[in-house]
């Protein structure tokens, strides 16, 4: 027997291990585990056929829906700019301001607090300008959806997000904005509140106006990361389209500021002043007063939202008398150096014609016809051109025709019918000197257009298509019908610069310039009726004469006073739009300047 340290006897502490005997496992109890695996696997299996095929696509969907941003176009409009690039009315971002006050809430706060709307009301009311009494009135007791503002710029809803306050919702749109004002109003038109297209250009062009946008769409990872596959076609597209005018803003403002100018001065109704290209048929300026600004058109008479100079008819008088030699010329009826005997007086099928101041003129030429705008001499000028042949000349040169433009609401002139202009001999008589028939002031503009480049007819127009932000590239016109010969044309700049250096057109004279014109002074008629003292003054010039360019038009409607002429109305505003033309355009002055001292006779 063994003894530990303290001399007793140690125990075995050994214990035997308790051994199992093997025991076979019952063959059934097998079979169970082994169906009980392979049914777990079979629903496991099942489970991913479920899920890999037959919700498959649910699956996916729910993916994108997660993944997927999608961005829905604001319809914005491409912005129309001048011939320079200056902007004439664009599309601005703006907000409306929508309130939940069941979700209020401020940073910081406990998720389940819900705060009231004169605490929102009090962070609010420095950035709407609105007082908190307005605010909470709003608000009332609605839970949600209440407009609280609209028209909000950018920099005030980026401050409203910066309050982080929930239950502000803002929300995005596109606002149509003319920077111009009234300047272009006439021209550009606008879109109401609806943005539905009203007039002007607006209305015209809505189709080429409207931006291509497309609903965008982009897979973004967890983090945020776009996914560069699966992009839709044109994603990446950007629209900088934008509509160019030939319209220069400088222009455009000095022309509408002497032209309102001279309306106001002399009381009259209206007026209209044209800049026109005559090589191309480029409007440089289309002014009309009274005007409107489209940027708060609820403010003005809807009679504003038209342009009349090209949807108003009118009889232009003595500014037609240079389309009429024209005629004559190139029929070959009269020569360079013809006389004409004006008595002041001649009758027509018993009507009484007289020259505007009852003077009588003498043996004169033609270039003395059209510096005291005889109106006798007319007559018996125009008197040797046949009136069917007389009539087929208007009717060629499209006063009875819509002119081919891009202006909008442009109409046709009003011409006698042939037969009643061949078998009423006061017809061709009063035409001799611009009445009896009326065009537009467009039209009159394109008329004289013709004179001045030779002979070509021209579309007037005020766009240059859609372009880019780079610069454009003006293409050559194409070649126009041609009506008159260079040679007659010739002979008619030179006849109307006789006007300007001795005759009623005096006063557009420009030191070191050659400009040829014609004053108009015509009786205003309504129904047929001519009425006292209703008279519409213009004036046309054309310059430089050597090499002309461009052709300005004024014409006034009803001025008022006994001295009210083209020569004292309409002069002094085309001088103003022709020596700021001269500047604008950088026209080299004459090196010589034609002597007329041959040709007062």
């Amino acid at each position: 027997m063994s003894v530990n340290f303290n001399g007793m006897p140690r125990k075995n502490r050994r214990r035997k291990k308790r051994v199992v005997p093997l025991e076979k496992v019952p063959s059934h109890r097998i079979r169970l585990v082994f169906f009980i695996f392979c049914l777990s696997l079979l629903g496991l299996s099942g489970r991913l056929i479920w899920l890999q095929v037959l919700q498959s696509s649910v699956l996916e969907a729910r993916a994108r829906a997660f993944q997927t941003h999608l961005t829905k176009p604001l319809g914005s409009r491409r912005a129309i700019v001048d011939r320079t690039g200056r902007l004439v009315a664009l599309d601005e971002e703006r907000f409306r301001l929508w309130v939940h006050p069941r979700y209020f809430n401020f940073p910081g706060d406990d998720p389940s607090l819900i705060r009231k709307p004169i605490d929102v009301a009090r962070k609010l009311s420095g950035l709407l300008a609105m007082p908190m009494s307005e605010i909470v009135t709003r608000l009332g007791d609605r839970p949600s959806g209440v407009k609280l503002a609209e028209d909000l710029d950018h920099e005030t809803a980026t401050q409203i997000r910066k309050l982080g306050i929930s239950g502000l919702d803002l929300e995005p749109y596109p606002q149509r904005v003319y920077p111009q004002g009234p300047l272009f109003g006439n021209v550009v038109g606008f879109l109401n509140h609806d943005r539905i297209p009203q007039a002007g250009l607006e209305l015209s062009l809505d189709r080429q106006l409207v931006r291509h946008e497309i609903p965008r769409t982009l897979r973004r990872g967890a983090d945020g990361t776009p996914l560069p596959d699966d992009l839709a076609p044109g994603f990446f597209y950007g629209d900088d389209l934008r509509l160019k005018l030939t319209l220069d803003v400088r222009l455009q403002e000095l022309a509408m500021k002497a032209l309102a100018e001279s309306v106001k001065r002399w009381d009259a109704s209206k007026g209209v002043a044209i800049v026109m290209n005559v090589n191309n048929g480029e409007l440089l300026a289309l002014a009309s007063t009274p005007t409107y600004d489209p940027n708060r058109y609820w403010k003005f008479s809807p009679s504003l939202f038209r342009e009349w100079s090209v949807q108003d008819l009118f009889e232009p008088g003595s500014t037609f008398k240079p389309i009429n030699l024209a005629m004559a010329l190139q029929e070959g009826v009269i020569w360079e150096g013809g006389l004409v005997d004006d008595t002041g007086r001649i009758d027509i099928g018993g009507w009484p014609i007289h020259n505007h101041d009852r003077a009588v003129n003498g043996v004169i030429g033609y270039p003395k016809i059209l510096q005291v705008s005889s109106n006798v001499g007319m007559v018996k000028t125009m008197r040797r051109l046949k009136p069917s042949v007389y009539w087929d000349w208007l009717h060629k040169l499209g006063l009875d025709s819509r002119p081919h433009t891009d202006l909008p609401g442009a109409v046709a002139g009003q011409l006698k019918s042939r037969e009643k202009f061949i078998m009423q001999s006061i017809e061709p008589a009063t035409a001799s000197f611009g009445q009896g028939f009326s065009l537009t002031p467009i039209k009159l503009a394109q008329l004289h257009a013709i004179i001045a480049n030779g002979g070509y007819l021209i579309s007037p127009h005020i766009t240059r298509g859609l372009h880019s932000e780079a610069p454009v590239t003006v293409t050559a016109p194409e070649e126009n019908i041609r009506l008159f010969s260079e040679e007659v044309t010739l002979t008619i700049r030179n006849w109307m610069e006789s006007v300007v250096v001795d005759g009623s057109g005096k006063g557009v004279q420009t030191p070191g310039y050659r400009i040829g014109g014609k004053t108009g002074t015509a009786q205003k008629a309504l129904n047929g009726v001519y009425h006292p003292g209703a008279k519409i003054c213009s004036f046309v010039a054309t310059l430089p004469i050597e090499d002309p360019k461009y052709v300005v038009l004024v014409v006034i409607d009803e001025p008022k006073g006994e001295d009210a002429f083209g020569s004292t109305v309409a002069v002094p505003v085309a001088k103003e739009i022709v020596d700021g033309l001269l500047v604008i355009e950088k026209i080299p002055p004459t090196t010589k300047t034609k002597d007329f001292s041959l040709s007062k006779g």
